[in-house]
């Protein structure tokens, strides 16, 4: 599912550009024969593994925390959505009336 502010997508994108290198780069170095994870991270489409992400801190030179902390806020926006959607969306025609 693609979210609307994928802030997570957004940081590896602009912290791969910052350390010069391209998405086969990375995908080298991580030891994926494509670069298509990568590019797919970076849209929105799908998530590094968690281990992963801490790889890529060190490679992209960000701490530990700021990879977190974008990862932390981007689960939140994930869980608000959803939960929206089930709250609001889901449902809200099969509720009893009073």
């Amino acid at each position: 599912m693609q979210y609307e502010a994928n802030k997570l997508a957004q940081f590896l994108k602009e912290k791969r550009t910052q350390s010069g290198l391209s998405q086969k780069d990375v995908a080298t170095k991580l030891g994926y024969s494509t670069s298509q994870f990568i590019s797919n991270w970076e849209r929105g489409i799908s998530q590094p593994p968690i281990n992963t992400l801490r790889t890529l801190a060190n490679m992209y030179n960000v701490t530990a925390e700021q990879m977190f902390n974008v990862l932390l806020e981007e689960t939140m926006l994930q869980v608000q959505v959803d939960l929206k959607r089930k709250f609001y969306g889901e449902g809200r025609e099969n509720h009893p009336t009073a």
